[in-house]
């Protein structure tokens, strides 16, 4: 048993004396916060009761003076750097003690803690533990005990520390933390206590956001009341954000003679960052590098879910009641693409049916009326129904039910610890963990705070899962539904994001189970000395219904330089948020370390890395010095015994050198790999591999047994689709909408292709590829990728590559393959527009009713030139062609082939028909508008 400890020490001040308490606890030299879960006995940190809550006061004293309190907070690439700073004046007649308070998030990391009373100034230092002590030990016979006090409030911490000071004296208290913020349902939110618990003539808040990519929006409220909500003022530009809250004193009353201060809540930012595309964002910056990945657009993947819920007495009353609540709500929100089931348990495991079920409406409908059927009462069974939920799942997958591409997993409500059964937690920890199947989950929600949380997030963390308190009042029900909310949409299953294993190390978990809709994926490391000046990235996942490959690349030295002209940014975030996400992983990975020995090992990884970056950990302690007069005296500032940070589970060791391939595009062989010239040649023109439309639009078809190119433009109108390829033996088409110019230009409008559809009705599968985005579409899963990042993307027989910011390539069952280039333009051209150019194979394999403007000529015509002579324009002659019985004036000129220079084209050569290329096409073009992208020709 360990027995708390009271610690004090006397200064001596101009004969005052002032002490600094501290209140904790020391931990046995045998065993770690951890591994209490091992032993009989359970270590439960401390709860402030509601009570306790209400009667919280950043600054505590009976006749005192703030005169100032201020909270800043610097945001930079989701690290966060938060200072909290207080000055206080004893204005009693005589010694009084002070205390300085602060609530922190759960999640953060305090790594400074500063003090000065009367001149002397006593400054943190983190260090381990059994270094802190015995440091510390040299001054204890120097005075009383000193301590902290650190205890649970919800999802925050609060950090304890009282000052015993003669009268008149001052006391600057300062505190750092800092937290690296995590992304849900589409926000990151920054949370901040202001509890002053007086009127202070200086109260400000102050939260600075930089992030390089752009902020999409920022908000601040507050619970502070009416009369402050309105104070708050926000300054937003695309990169940087200022938020300022700074009400004056008579602003602070909670009337306009009140003596009270009406500052008691939560100031609270939210904020969303600019993302160009799904490949994510790389930042480097001091030597170490962050990769965001959070994409959107994509369809969610389905679901089987087995909700497993304590009916045991103690959930009787509000706690039942706000279940089913949100239980009825959850169902509803199940999609017809998923399964599920529902396991209630006391003493006795029920199933409302034994095997999962499709979410039809009537399905869902049975199952809540059964949810509110549930009546609490006896004991509670934790491991037969675990065990009897995993058995579901196994089922249904041996069954082949569940969808390989699909997502499964448990959600556990419970309320309390096991009474019934097995009881021991680490037994059903084993039992579960033997049983759960890779690509199965578990998701724990303890209710109220009689609940083991440490086993059921140790459980969950256990099979790649996460836990989350519920707190058992009025709006339970909301947070199960939000916490639903937050795994509700999955988007990819085993995310991969490699490095090259040349330019980086001791990168942080880069495999994870899954994504949701809403989240981030992180992933830090360390870069290695090189020569390179990018780094380079391949995301490797699996979505609904294809295989994804996206690379993301950075500057290497670029961000260092702009954090250095930014006042309020956090120029340290990469180092210390890389160091963050490791200890955060090492502590779980220690929690669930089966032996001594690992934990021991893991443990001096934590200090160390702790020690480096001034975290205050459970293995690390904050020793605080002071000098008066040449003596230095010591304190000890301890950490909360709980490991758990709320951050960051690993499903995957922790990653070292890697070696990765890079994703490089592989060009089809009739796509030219140099640039070279084409001109015509003794009266001979350089041969194309190719059909192509480009520029307005400009059809080049070249005919290999004639062994020329034929040109014709067609002159349509903005908004039509005009039929490419329209194959019904293949099953495939391909079809460009025309989008017009900005204005006319010498009375007409120019047409450009902005849109080409590539679909493919054998096996249901569609490509759009626009000037913004491409988008791929699958019977309901539908996703959207931006041309700002090289990806390869496959999915039922059409394999998509993207080559960043160039162009998009398509091939249907290794058959037909097109290339779309993209042409951008100055965004205030005051004519053009961006457009598309697409090009394609003469070796496509069509079927013999293949048609279109371009597919016609598979099959190709007869052609023949002669009457060559000069005409108006000296340098085009001008020629008599025979083709399909049809005698054409034609004119020689020249098109742009863009396969080899992108800006400025490569010159073919080719006979021009006039008219819209009428006589050498079948009919008139206007044969081959259409109405939808997706649409095949019907007749000529």
């Amino acid at each position: 048993m360990k027995t708390p400890v009271l610690l004090c020490v006397l200064l001596f001040v101009q004969s005052w004396a002032f002490e600094f308490v501290i209140d904790g606890e020391w931990e046995s030299e045998t065993s770690g916060p951890l591994d209490q879960y091992h032993h009989s006995g359970r270590y439960r940190r401390n709860v402030l009761s509601s009570e306790e809550e209400e009667d919280f006061e950043a600054i505590q004293g009976n006749d005192i003076t703030v005169k100032s309190y201020k909270v800043e907070s610097r945001i930079t690439s989701r690290f966060a750097h938060t200072t909290v700073k207080s000055s206080v004046v004893n204005s009693g007649p005589s010694a009084q003690s002070i205390g300085f308070n602060v609530q922190i998030p759960k999640r953060a990391f305090i790594n400074n803690f500063t003090m000065n009373v009367n001149g002397i100034t006593f400054t943190g230092s983190v260090k381990e533990k059994t270094v802190a002590r015995n440091l510390y030990a040299q001054a204890r016979a120097r005075g009383k005990a000193a301590g902290i006090v650190r205890t649970n409030s919800q999802a925050m911490e609060t950090f304890r520390t009282e000052v015993h000071v003669p009268p008149g004296s001052i006391v600057e208290f300062e505190l750092h933390y800092q937290e690296m913020m995590q992304r849900k349902l589409g926000v990151y939110e920054h949370t901040l206590h202001l509890q002053p618990g007086r009127l202070v003539p200086l109260l400000q808040v102050d939260v600075y956001i930089f992030e390089p990519k752009g902020i999409s929006f920022v908000t601040a409220s507050n619970t502070l009341g009416k009369q402050l909500s309105e104070l708050t003022k926000i300054t937003h530009t695309k990169e940087k954000a200022h938020i300022v809250f700074k009400p004056t004193v008579q602003q602070q009353r909670k009337c306009d003679n009140c003596t009270e201060s009406s500052v008691d809540g939560v100031f609270t930012v939210k904020y969303d960052v600019e993302r160009e595309s799904n490949a994510g964002e790389i930042q480097v910056s001091d030597s170490h590098f962050v990769q965001f990945f959070a994409p959107s657009d994509l369809s969610p993947l389905s679901k089987n879910i087995v909700f497993v819920i304590d009916v045991s007495g103690s959930m009787w009353g509000l706690k039942m009641k706000q279940t089913v609540e949100a239980m009825k709500a959850i169902l509803d929100d199940l999609s017809m693409n998923d399964y599920f089931s529902i396991v209630d348990f006391n003493h006795n495991v029920r199933c409302w049916n034994e095997d999962l079920v499709q979410a039809s409406s009537i399905q869902v409908n049975e199952a809540k009326k059964y949810v509110e059927s549930i009546k609490p009462n006896g004991g509670t069974n934790i491991n037969e129904a675990l065990l009897r939920a995993v058995q579901m799942l196994m089922r249904a997958s041996n069954q082949g039910l569940i969808d390989p591409r699909s997502v499964s997993m448990i959600i556990l409500v419970s309320d309390g610890d096991p009474t019934v059964g097995e009881i021991k937690l680490s037994t059903i920890q084993k039992n579960v963990k033997r049983v759960m199947r890779e690509e199965f989950s578990l998701y724990s929600l303890g209710i109220g705070f009689d609940v083991d949380f440490d086993f059921l997030e140790r459980i969950a963390m256990d099979n790649r899962g996460i836990a989350q308190r519920i707190h058992a009042n009025h709006d339970a029900a909301e947070q199960l539904k939000t916490f639903y909310s937050q795994v509700s949409s999955p988007l990819l299953r085993t995310i991969s994001i490699h490095f090259s294993g040349n330019a980086v190390n001791n990168v942080t978990q880069n495999r994870f189970d899954k994504f949701f809709q809403g989240s981030e994926l992180i992933v830090a490391g360390k870069l290695q000395q090189s020569d390179f000046t990018t780094l380079q990235s391949i995301t490797t996942a699996s979505a609904a219904n294809m295989d994804v490959s996206i690379q993301t690349e950075a500057d290497i030295l670029g961000l260092d330089s702009v954090l250095n002209t930014h006042q309020h940014s956090f120029a340290g975030f990469a180092r210390q948020m890389w160091a963050y996400i490791t200890v955060n992983q090492l502590l779980t990975e220690r929690s669930l370390a089966p032996t001594a020995i690992k934990k021991r090992r893991i443990t001096q990884k934590i200090v160390a890395l702790a020690v480096e970056h001034q975290f205050v950990t459970p293995f690390t302690a904050m020793l605080v010095e002071g000098q008066d007069q040449g003596r230095a005296e010591r304190l000890i500032a301890d950490s909360p015994r709980d490991s758990k940070h709320g951050c960051c589970s690993a499903t995957a060791p922790l990653s070292g050198r890697q070696t990765v391939h890079q994703l490089v595009y592989s060009k089809p062989p009739w796509i030219p790999t140099t640039q070279a010239s084409t001109e015509e040649v003794s009266g001979k023109v350089e041969e194309a591999v190719l059909n192509f439309v480009d520029n307005d639009p400009h059809f080049i078809i070249h005919l290999p047994k004639s062994n020329m190119d034929i040109c014709f433009n067609v002159d349509s109108k903005p908004g039509h689709i005009l039929s490419l390829i329209s194959d019904p033996g293949t099953g495939v088409t391909i079809n460009g909408q025309l989008v017009g110019s900005k204005k006319m230009k010498n009375n007409k409008i120019d047409t450009y292709f902005g849109t080409i559809s590539i679909y493919s009705k054998t096996h249901g599968v569609q490509a759009i590829v626009g000037t913004n985005r491409i988008d791929l579409m699958e019977g309901r899963n539908n996703h959207s990728f931006s041309w700002g990042a090289t990806a390869e993307l496959v999915l039922n027989r059409m394999r998509v590559t993207i080559v960043k910011e160039e162009h998009v390539t398509v091939t249907v069952d290794g058959k037909i393959s097109v290339m779309v280039f993209l042409h951008r333009v100055w965004k205030r051209h005051p004519i053009q527009v961006d457009f598309l150019g697409i090009y394609m194979s003469n070796t496509n394999k069509y079927s013999t009713q293949v048609h279109g403007l371009i597919g016609q000529f598979a099959e190709e015509p007869e052609v023949k030139v002669y009457g060559v002579h000069e005409g108006a324009d000296p340098k085009k002659k001008e020629a008599t062609m025979e083709v399909k019985g049809n005698k054409l004036a034609v004119t020689r000129g020249w098109q742009k082939d863009y396969r080899r220079d992108r800006k400025r084209g490569s010159d073919v050569y080719c006979w021009f028909i006039h008219n819209s290329g009428k006589g050498f096409i079948d009919g008139s073009y206007t044969s081959y508008i259409l109405p939808q992208l997706d649409s095949f020709l019907t007749s000529i």
